[in-house]
């Protein structure tokens, strides 16, 4: 028999955390989080309680955990948008229609209580977080920005009624087999044409100090439109800031400037962390912080980030400017490979972007949705 119960102790609270992290002990492709991030969401201060509502759910067979769940009434993305979503999250099973079936069928009963009429996910509080259920790729290692599941999660959702809402590709890059030096005259013909230059700074906490305010007021604008996105709130960008200053390098770092030093584009690359977090399974150990530092000086792979365009400059080729840039970074013979990340496989101007380099798509993922009302 399965038994559904809400995440309120102690004791179910560590369950919850740790499920995943049992679940996935020897699959070398699963990227755990921050223990300490994920614990931070059942605190009365967590940041994202001020634009949500949310429950947790744990699945129980003859007393062992078996699954969990998460539902978020992501208020601010309903206001935006005139819906009546929750999102789910953080589901993570056992090979069991059953445990599924239990767990869905709390978090939509949740729902109706809260006068919601569908369900989308998986879905994190914002596009910060990790979404998008894996349905291709189960043999490539995950992002530390990404979540990794088994290939039978497809199955469970899917015998729910949950259909495809949108689906991302994500990337390997490497440099075109043949680099003529094209795409770096094209950017430097572009700076010069509308009079443009790169913003540099000394270290990455006087970059956040000159640019930071600058840098969400165009990601806001620039993802305004974009699948998932919900406004800034000051403690989301206190959060941010604070994950920036121990993972991000200078060298991974793009800023685009215009003729009156007001940033048209702005951009991030983070060192693939990946590695550095799995042998501790998320919990920031001596061990894994020194394994962290490591992997931010001397990364082997880079994650593509975050990329805010100013929408007035969409249509001026910034993108071959970006390009030439993650191409220089691709150079250093340490690197391996760019990994993209979630790319909208309906965006197409992102999707172009990629045809300049030998791309390899070799993850893709989805979000479902279903009405219940």
């Amino acid at each position: 028999m399965i038994t559904i119960e809400e995440v309120k102790t102690r004791k179910q609270i560590r369950q919850f955390i740790n499920f995943p992290l049992q679940l996935y002990r020897d699959n070398p492709c699963f990227v755990p989080p921050l223990y300490g991030d994920e614990k931070a969401m059942f605190k009365a201060g967590y940041h994202y309680r001020e634009t949500c509502d949310y429950v947790c759910y744990n699945a129980y067979q003859d007393g062992r955990i078996v699954g969990r769940i998460q539902g978020i009434l992501q208020k601010a993305s309903n206001e935006k948008h005139n819906e009546k979503r929750v999102r789910f999250t953080r589901f993570d099973s056992i090979d069991d229609q059953n445990v599924a079936d239990a767990l869905f069928g709390a978090v939509e009963k949740w729902a109706l209580s809260k006068g919601m009429d569908t369900i989308v996910g998986p879905l994190g509080f914002s596009d910060l977080e990790r979404e998008g259920l894996l349905v291709e790729g189960f043999d490539q290692l995950s992002t530390f920005e990404e979540q990794y599941n088994a290939d039978y999660y497809q199955k469970l959702i899917s015998n729910l009624g949950y259909e495809k809402e949108v689906d991302w590709t994500e990337s390997m890059l490497t440099p075109p087999a043949e680099d003529d030096g094209t795409l770096e005259k094209m950017s430097q013909f572009l700076m010069k044409r509308y009079e443009l230059h790169f913003g540099t700074e000394k270290n990455i906490s006087r970059w956040l100090k000159r640019y930071q305010d600058d840098f969400f007021e165009l990601l806001d604008k620039a993802y305004v439109d974009v699948y998932g996105t919900v406004p800034f709130t000051e403690s989301m960008k206190k959060s941010l800031i604070s994950s920036f200053k121990l993972i991000v390098d200078l060298k991974h770092v793009t800023v685009i400037l215009d003729k009156n030093d007001k940033p048209i584009c702005l951009g991030l690359c983070f060192p693939s962390i990946g590695r550095a977090v799995q042998k501790s399974r998320g919990h920031l150990t001596p061990g894994c912080i020194i394994r962290v530092l490591k992997a931010v000086k001397h990364p082997d792979i880079i994650d593509l980030g975050l990329v805010g365009v100013d929408p007035e400059w969409a249509n001026r080729g910034i993108s071959a400017i970006v390009s030439a840039e993650l191409l220089k970074m691709l150079k250093d013979p340490s690197i391996k490979y760019a990994e993209t990340n979630l790319n909208l496989e309906t965006n197409a101007a992102i999707q172009n972007q990629w045809k300049r380099f030998t791309e390899v798509k070799h993850k893709r993922r989805r979000s479902y949705v279903k009405k219940i009302v």
